[in-house]
């Protein structure tokens, strides 16, 4: 089988399909990084560059390291280090590295729909490793992966999305998957942080009480407080987010069941999510860690358009 697709540039644009072969051969990559040996020569003749335009940890480790254990040749670009300091445009950029020949271009980059724009005009295969506030799709890939494999299936499953509904990527990827796939979604915060048209435009719950958010779900993921795309004060402290929408273990713990508990990172302990609930046996913070170079693995595989025997 093959994605219909020759680059991820959203979860928008995959079918119900293509998503779960993504996570299907995403299980059988992680089976490979189980073994001594955790390297296969599945991309060994194909080039990837990593073109970076904003900040990133694990996302860009991620697929490094994803790149490196399906033995592909990799190119990192950082766009603080590189000659789009003086000037060079995004096209210009990507050109002139396109004449290495290269065959894959993972991008991250602050302004929405930048990879869409870069898929109309190069012949690589793009994979959007974020864009603006618009997708996230690989993190969404590893955060579906994380509740299947815990869970034992989405279809059904009550997902809550908590906090920066309105700034953060990882929401509007998280929400066209899990819907795709048949969970249902509710989005919880304070109300200057999700968007109005959010109910009627994607079909999900908004719930302003955490409390409730976290009686109804199974899974509850909890987003970053994302400061530095907010260009207006959207509530009053740190603080008095944390008194009202922080999940706590007081919180947890008067809960009649027992939920799983996410977070894309970077962690702001004491703000969305207190210490003890971030470490806690219900946590698999640690475990989406693990299964983005499974995920990510299973993308670059399948967009290389390899067969799908494995070693």
């Amino acid at each position: 089988m093959q994605l219909s697709t020759r680059h991820l540039l959203g979860i928008k644009d995959l079918s119900p399909e293509d998503i779960a072969l993504i996570l299907a051969t995403a299980s059988q990559f992680k089976d490979v990084l189980q073994r001594p040996v955790k390297k296969v020569p599945s991309l060994r003749d194909v080039t990837i560059v990593n073109l970076f335009y904003e900040n990133s940890t694990r996302t860009r480790i991620s697929f490094e390291l994803a790149e490196k254990r399906l033995s592909a040749d990799t190119i990192n670009f950082s766009a603080s280090a590189s000659s789009v300091s003086k000037g060079e445009t995004l096209l210009d950029t990507v050109n002139n590295i396109l004449s290495m020949k290269v065959d894959m271009v993972v991008m991250r980059h602050s302004a929405s729909g930048a990879p869409h724009f870069l898929a109309q005009h190069i012949p690589a295969a793009i994979v959007n490793a974020g864009d603006g506030i618009n997708e996230h799709p690989t993190q969404a890939l590893l955060d579906a992966f994380s509740i299947q494999e815990k869970l034992g299936t989405l279809e059904g499953k009550k997902i809550v999305l908590i906090g920066d509904i309105m700034h953060s990527r990882v929401a509007l990827s998280n929400i066209y998957l899990l819907k795709k796939m048949g969970a249902e979604v509710m989005v919880a915060g304070p109300p200057t942080l999700i968007p109005k048209y959010i109910r009627e435009a994607l079909q999900v719950q908004v719930e302003y009480n955490l409390k409730k958010a976290l009686e109804w779900c199974d899974v509850a993921n909890v987003l970053r407080i994302q400061l530095e795309r907010q260009n207006q004060v959207l509530f009053s402290s740190l603080r008095e987010y944390n008194l009202a929408y922080g999940v706590s273990k007081k919180l947890l713990d008067g809960l009649d069941k027992e939920i799983v508990i996410m977070h894309p990172g970077p962690i702001n302990r004491g703000v969305e999510i207190d210490s003890d609930v971030a470490d806690s046996k219900q946590s698999i913070i640690l475990q989406q860690v693990e299964n983005g170079v499974a995920v990510r693995m299973a993308v670059l595989y399948l967009l290389a358009s390899k067969k799908p025997d494995l070693v």
